[in-house]
Order: structure tokens, then sequence, then C-alpha cells
């Protein structure tokens, strides 16, 4: 299989307007840290009705009992 030279191959973080390598451990706390500033109800999420009832049910369970908040939606209306 050729190698595919856009792929990424570690984490990248945004500093000063420009993306630099980072650690996993950097990375995942900058991620936790955006969660975070977010909780409650400017949170919200949207799913997929494509999606399987696991995969919904446990994005509602992460926007409801992680996030705070009921902002959860998914296209089945649409």
């Amino acid at each position: 299989m050729p190698r595919h030279y856009a792929r990424l191959t570690q984490p990248l973080v945004r500093e000063d307007g420009a993306l630099r390598p980072a650690t996993w451990d950097e990375a995942l706390d900058r991620a936790a840290a955006g969660f975070a500033a977010h909780r409650g109800s400017e949170y919200g999420m949207f799913s997929c009705s494509k999606s399987s009832n696991e995969v919904n049910f446990l994005a509602q369970k992460f926007t409801r009992a992680v996030m705070g908040s009921n902002n959860i939606d998914s296209c089945n209306r649409t």
C-alpha cells in the first residue's frame, strides 16, 4: 500500500495562529479544556439518524451527563 504523505502522524496544536507538533497528553489536555470551557447551555450536539441506536444513545448520554446540556437533536425530522 502506498504511503499517503498528507496523513497526520502526530497531534498538532494551534499556537499563535500556527500549528505545531505536540504530545498526545498536551493535545488531549487542550481538547478537554476546550470542552470544559463550553459546558452547560452553550454546548449542543447534533447526531445523525443514520447512526445506530447505540451511537445516538452515547451522543445523548455524553451531551447530558458530561457536558451538562440538554441541547441535542438529530436529523430525524428532515
